[in-house]
């Protein structure tokens, strides 16, 4: 299995378990009294089964984003970074520019 394929699974098990327990804390704070809508409702598993599975999304995208961003290639740190362009020795800005002629 490829290495990021891997990675992926991983961030989604992160995720799933970072909703579990925040829509566990959530409920257990009573937050915007959504435990006593859950409780008073005939459908409010459903209603915690769409807070886990909307806030596994998210949490598993900003894990895999984490990692991957985590990834990436530390600039150099000696005090001098890379130059993004070519410094062209044959052009050359002239010494002095032309006044500029007025018209009349």
């Amino acid at each position: 299995m490829p290495h990021m394929v891997r990675v992926y699974i991983r961030s989604v098990f992160i995720g799933v378990l970072l909703a579990c327990g925040f829509v566990a804390a959530l409920l257990a704070l009573d937050v915007a009294h959504l435990r006593h809508l859950i409780l008073g409702s005939d459908v409010g598993w459903l209603a915690v089964v769409l807070l886990v599975a909307f806030n596994a999304i998210v949490f598993a995208g900003v894990q895999f984003a984490l990692v991957v961003m985590g990834q990436a290639e530390s600039p150099p740190r000696d005090g001098r970074g890379k130059r993004l362009f070519r410094q062209r020795s044959a052009i050359k800005a002239p010494a002095t520019l032309p006044a500029p002629r007025r018209h009349r």
